[in-house]
């Protein structure tokens, strides 16, 4: 069967499929896919079975904290934790254990930002000031009052929208910077000394497993936990001082609560195949051809568009798609089509995002099943149309 026409511009018209699939079509936002060559046979296996606090569980948290801090290149200034939560749990700890000691600016467009925003009210009963931008956009960066504390999302994982630089950030700041940075660490170039906290989880760019966060302190945030006692009581997760000073063990591999070895493990083995790459510049530069390619389908293609429109803020990692005439239903068929043969799964918009399609084009995808999607985005769409 043949369907009609399409707007001039679209490589495909008919609902033949086409003959290459992605050999690796996971396009998730989160959890990633692993990295290329990954297999569970291929991880250390040594401390399963053992206490994190035996010699060996605390050498092998410590060689995870080792390698983050050589792949993104973070300064000695910086120290590193692994908590429970995954970047949620991570960057709630923050919030929880630092807030309070000044005004707050919190800066959303999109979903997690915006969750940000119901803690530091909702739970929390500050009066945040909050600078908003509809999905797709990002918000005037120069209204901040940094006299505050700020937060805010550097990518945007369900909006496809990031903040181009830390150049908007002052360095005489008063307040702290919390930098939600899971769609961002090994993507891009982190200015470390314009964030005092930055939080991420292994599942996105490193295609780790969910279920553990990372948290990083510069000496300001540090300064904050040792001087302040926040008003509300702190759950046991979220304890990092002790005795007015922090308790540095933390950030040595002596986790607050029990981590899971096999995905500490896990993210070592990612770390390892980064470093293998080149390390930091390996990682972005693989992400940065696969969001080229990305953009290519979508030049290409007429009824396909970024949500974000400006290039200088668009994601290279989680990639938002608009469909032209598209509802959540259409999206829903096309996500579905995709999966049932196979050739792209979850690749769906997220859920409170305007309806259309978000591709990972982090590190640990290839280049080449980027390339192989493009005609089976064409047959989706026209078989949703026709159906």
């Amino acid at each position: 069967m043949t369907v009609p026409m399409p707007p001039v511009g679209a490589p495909s018209r008919t609902l033949t499929q086409p003959t290459r699939k992605p050999a690796r079509p996971f396009f998730s936002s989160g959890p990633c896919a692993k990295p290329p060559g990954y297999s569970p046979s291929k991880l250390a296996t040594e401390s399963l079975g053992r206490s994190h606090r035996a010699k060996i569980g605390k050498a092998r948290l410590q060689l995870c904290i080792d390698l983050m801090r050589e792949v993104l290149q973070l300064p000695d200034t910086h120290r590193i934790a692994i908590v429970p939560g995954s970047d949620t749990g991570a960057f709630e700890m923050a919030m929880w254990t630092m807030l309070g000691a000044r005004g707050v600016t919190t800066l959303t467009w999109e979903s997690f930002g915006e969750g940000w925003v119901t803690d530091a009210v909702g739970q929390l009963k500050l009066d945040p000031t909050v600078i908003r931008a509809d999905y797709g956009q990002l918000p005037d960066l120069s209204q901040i009052n940094f006299a505050d504390d700020v937060l805010f999302t550097w990518n945007g994982t369900t909006s496809g929208v990031r903040v181009p630089n830390g150049d908007w950030i002052p360095a005489d700041r008063q307040g702290l910077t919390f930098a939600d940075a899971t769609s961002a660490v090994f993507a891009y170039d982190i200015p470390w000394d314009k964030i005092d906290v930055a939080t991420f989880s292994w599942q996105k760019v490193l295609g780790g497993e969910g279920g553990h966060g990372v948290l990083i302190l510069g000496p300001r945030a540090v300064e904050r936990l040792e001087s302040y006692t926040p008003a509300w009581p702190l759950p046991k997760v979220f304890r990092l001082v002790s005795k007015g000073a922090l308790s540095e063990g933390v950030f040595k591999g002596e986790t607050i609560n029990t981590p899971s070895m096999l995905a500490v493990e896990d993210a070592i083995f990612a770390l390892e195949w980064a470093r293998g790459l080149g390390g930091l510049r390996g990682l972005q530069a693989r992400s940065d051809a696969n969001a080229a390619a990305l953009d290519n389908i979508v030049r290409e293609r007429s009824w396909l568009r970024h949500l974000a429109a400006d290039p200088a803020s668009r994601s290279k990692t989680s990639v938002c798609l608009l469909v032209e005439g598209a509802d959540e239903a259409m999206i829903k068929a096309m996500a579905g089509a995709l999966e049932k043969e196979g050739a792209a799964y979850d690749i769906a918009g997220y859920r409170d995002a305007p309806p259309g399609l978000r591709i990972w084009c982090g590190a640990t995808v290839e280049t080449a099943d980027i390339e192989a999607l493009g005609p089976w985005l064409d047959w989706a769409y026209y078989s949703a149309k026709a159906a």
